[in-house]
């Protein structure tokens, strides 16, 4: 299975993007190496702008641009541009619903031996919360490039959340719309919903799930977790009964909310929702996190067989 960083996809996309749209501007945080828009600054270095350590000036910087009829993609991990520039991304790019995409790389636990003060577990959940902000969690390499490309053709502010390590490639041709989920097994006896490197979690514990109970089960890409593809969500929560929601993030605001608020009003649906309980993350391995914290292949298996045994 080829290995690629979601990161690495967000880079590439990139500098495609800046090949065919004059109009794009890329600015970064003094972070570009490790948010690989370093591709752009080399390819295109007219329109990269190093900001510098001061991530709420970045984004003021590209609300700028965009009133000029630029299309900036500012970039820095995640924990800097959602947490610094909260209020910036608030009340100047959201309040006056400028064209401003904001990429922030690095986020969740797996950021890995930075610890918790790095680890961003609640950016989904702030953002959820801004008034008109579009939310993408891409989960590989090449929809982080799709994902790009239908940032810059969307009018309005996005927020585009991005994995540190490598991960599996999952479809190499998986269609990307901005707000549609994509299905990625058909089954009747238990939903997956799941964002992020959790999509590939998700399918390898729905092949082991099968093999044991006898019983199929569905998987939904839910790339876009603002807006929400409420339709798909509910076609298979009322088609399965049984909805658990994977995602690295707190289980407090994110992805398992999201669908949780939609389904709330459905008695015949049971859900259970995976993700990172109420409590902050800590130095070590990706791997060693991952399985720290609940959201390691087997842990995750685990969870979801007793969910269905109970």
């Amino acid at each position: 299975m080829e290995m690629k960083a979601i990161r690495t996809g967000f880079g590439e996309g990139l500098v495609k993007l800046g090949k065919i749209n004059e109009d794009v501007v890329v600015l970064d945080a003094d972070l570009s190496n490790a948010t690989k828009t370093i591709g752009f600054a080399e390819a295109y270095p007219e329109r990269f702008f190093n900001c510098g350590i001061a991530e709420a000036n970045m984004i003021d910087i590209s609300v700028g641009m965009s009133r000029m009829g630029k299309i900036p993609f500012c970039s820095t991990f995640a924990l800097f541009c959602v947490g610094r520039g909260y209020e910036m991304i608030r009340n100047s790019v959201a309040y006056p619903k400028c064209n401003v995409k904001i990429c922030g790389t690095h986020a969740g636990i797996t950021v890995g031996k930075d610890g918790g003060s790095h680890q961003t577990i609640e950016d989904i959940a702030l953002m959820r919360v801004v008034p008109g902000m579009t939310i993408i969690c891409p989960c590989d390499a090449n929809e982080a490039e799709k994902a790009v490309m239908a940032a810059a053709e969307y009018e309005g502010p996005v927020y585009l959340r991005l994995a540190r390590g490598p991960n599996p490639i999952i479809e190499p041709n998986m269609d990307f719309k901005l707000g549609k989920a994509n299905v990625l097994r058909d089954g009747n006896d238990l939903v997956l919903f799941a964002c992020g490197i959790m999509v590939a979690t998700a399918l390898e514990c729905a092949s082991e799930i099968e093999k044991k109970y006898n019983k199929t089960v569905s998987v939904v890409n839910i790339h876009t977790i603002k807006p929400l593809d409420e339709e798909c969500v509910v076609k298979y929560a009322e088609k399965c009964r049984k909805v658990a929601v994977l995602e690295e993030h707190s289980v407090i605001g994110g992805l398992g909310d999201a669908v949780m608020d939609l389904l709330i009003n459905k008695p015949d649906v049971t859900m259970e929702k995976i993700g990172i309980n109420d409590c902050f993350g800590q130095s070590g391995d990706a791997e060693e996190l991952l399985e720290e914290y609940g959201l390691s292949f087997s842990a995750v298996e685990k969870k979801l067989e007793n969910f269905l045994e109970n």
